[in-house]
């Protein structure tokens, strides 16, 4: 066999794995945040897990992604064990697609579809068409690999050297840790099988051994998963434990089973897949992987349960309200495009909690004059830049990654968001300063203006409640209720400034006072416009639109 020739196989391997990768992240960054959104929603018992997992990695072509972005929903607490043990389970059957698209030989029509994604690429004008034709792209690059590939193995079988190389491979325990140890460098099973596609076809490998390497192939397509979890959460660790158990026992069950009688069932592959030695490869994984789910469904609660035993012990909990942590991002959390929206927002909504509470910590101590609550609202607020900045970090980390289309249009938006919430943080810290002016000069605040600021901070505490809920959850139940309370709030300012001036004016408060109750006021009703901008931010610019007309026109106060 010559250099030119091993070359020739080198590049094929290389084009497919390059394929394989566009497509994979073109398909995420088109329908990623669909795809996240059925994950959340549809994964509420084990066995829609299965079929959406399984949905899933079909869509995107790699079981690897799949398993990583439940890695990281376990890790942001979007997704139980339970749930992320169905979606794994159906992603081991999903993966299986690729092998078997490769066994239907489309290298024939790989250069019109690359060709037709090129010119669609170059001269598309909107995001979401060249999107789906970086995917044709990508299915285009993939296939052109196969077939040099393809090439490259047809001259393997001039060279008998070889041919007794392969053929000497008899022992099934090193079949199984030859498909091991290549899916663990490669890091995807469905481009190991899809080898095997290959070679059965040149015959250059017995298709017995292929079903051993096929084995080995699914352990080690859990090597992505182990390596996003080491960061993870110990939920985290446990959701890639039970992909490799799943892939260890089923491995080891299907291993017995051909103990038994292989031959038997690569006869019964034959009959299915009309004697095609690449298809009966690419069906065997299919089944294989069939058999395994319907084997391990029933056993999934021990599983999780087993799971918790290797990997023993409670998380230690991060709460809103510790210091200087990031509990959602940064460098100790597992790290996907998919989710790293849904992470940041999480995150958000920790700083956002932390302002609100040190605004009514700060209101407290501004009447009882604590010194402890006036020092803790300065303490918070050196905690509230330290997320602001860490946000704003990874905010522009993640813009120059591949983040789904619909995650990209957001991003702009969350940089806007952040910065309403350190705003709130200052203004909490304002109030505080006010508080210490007040304990350095002893001005009084009267029974009335406490009346009238304890009235105005239950509306900012109210319109803050459906704003960050609103933010988080994209549920805009109170839509209404936000623009009723921001006019209310406006004002109450206004009358709130007039009864200010009354009391000036008849000698019933000092100007001291009147300065520091004027100051207040302006600041929580600023407050409540930041809120308003943090609730409407993730509104589509039509509904926003739509909701400022009806608001200017006095149609949302009916």
């Amino acid at each position: 066999m010559g250099f030119s020739v091993v070359l020739t196989l080198c590049g094929g391997l290389g084009l497919f794995l390059f394929g394989m990768r566009i497509m994979s992240e073109s398909i995420e960054a088109f329908a990623g945040a669909k795809l996240r959104s059925i994950l959340e929603k549809l994964t509420t018992n084990r066995f829609m897990g299965i079929f959406v997992g399984l949905f899933f990695t079909a869509i995107i072509q790699s079981s690897s992604a799949c398993t990583v972005m439940v890695v990281s929903f376990v890790n942001s607490g979007l997704m139980n064990l339970y749930q992320a043990a169905g979606v794994i389970f159906g992603s081991n059957i999903g993966t299986t697609v690729t092998a078997l698209l490769v066994s239907f030989k489309l290298e024939k029509v790989a250069p019109i579809i690359l060709l037709l994604g090129v010119i669609t690429v170059m001269f598309g004008k909107k995001q979401k068409v060249k999107k789906v034709a970086e995917i044709v792209v990508g299915f285009g690059v993939l296939f052109m690999g196969l077939s040099s590939m393809s090439a490259s193995m047809g001259s393997m079988k001039d060279s008998p050297e070889l041919l007794n190389v392969f053929q000497s491979l008899q022992s099934p325990i090193l079949g199984v840790l030859l498909g091991l140890v290549l899916t663990a460098i490669i890091q995807s099973s469905s481009v190991t099988v899809s080898i095997m596609v290959l070679m059965a076809n040149q015959g250059l490998m017995g298709l017995e051994m292929c079903m051993y390497i096929t084995l080995g192939c699914n352990i080690g397509a859990c090597t992505s998963a182990v390596l996003a979890s080491l960061i993870g959460t110990k939920d985290a660790k446990r959701a890639a434990a039970i992909h490799v158990l799943f892939n260890v026992i089923g491995t080891i069950f299907m291993y017995i089973l051909f103990a038994f009688d292989v031959d038997l069932f690569v006869k019964i592959m034959s009959g299915i897949a009309g004697n095609d030695a690449g298809r009966v490869v690419a069906f065997s994984h299919l089944f294989i992987k069939v058999i395994q789910v319907i084997i391990m469904t029933p056993f999934i609660g021990p599983l999780v349960k087993l799971t918790k035993l290797i990997i023993p012990g409670e998380e230690a909990k991060v709460g809103y309200r510790e210091n200087f942590q990031l509990k959602y991002i940064g460098n100790k959390v597992v790290f996907n495009p998919a989710t790293a929206v849904v992470d940041v927002i999480n995150e958000m909504e920790r700083m956002a909690l932390l302002a609100g509470e040190n605004l009514n910590r700060a209101m407290n101590a501004l009447v009882t004059l604590d010194e402890d609550d006036i020092d803790e609202v300065y303490k918070v607020e050196e905690n509230i830049n330290f997320l602001n900045h860490s946000i704003t970090d990874y905010l522009v980390k993640i813009n120059q990654s591949t983040l789904p289309i619909e995650d990209l249009k957001s991003i702009g938006a969350l940089f806007h968001v952040v910065n309403d919430i350190e705003r709130i943080g200052d203004h909490a810290e304002n109030v505080a300063d006010c508080a210490v002016r007040r304990k350095d000069t002893g001005v009084p605040i009267s029974k009335e203006a406490q009346k009238e600021l304890t009235e105005m901070i239950d509306k900012v505490n109210l319109i803050f409640r459906y704003s960050v809920e609103m933010f988080t959850t994209g549920n805009d139940e109170h839509i209404k209720d936000i623009v009723q309370l921001e006019d209310y709030i406006d004002n109450l300012e206004r009358k709130l400034q007039q009864n200010h001036v009354d009391r000036l004016t008849k000698g019933e408060c000092t100007p001291q006072a009147g300065m520091i109750f004027s100051d207040v006021v302006s600041g929580l009703e600023r407050v409540s416009d930041h809120l308003t901008n943090i609730a409407y931010s993730m509104l589509p610019e039509e509904e926003l639109k739509l909701i400022k007309s009806m608001h200017s026109n006095g149609e949302m106060n009916d």
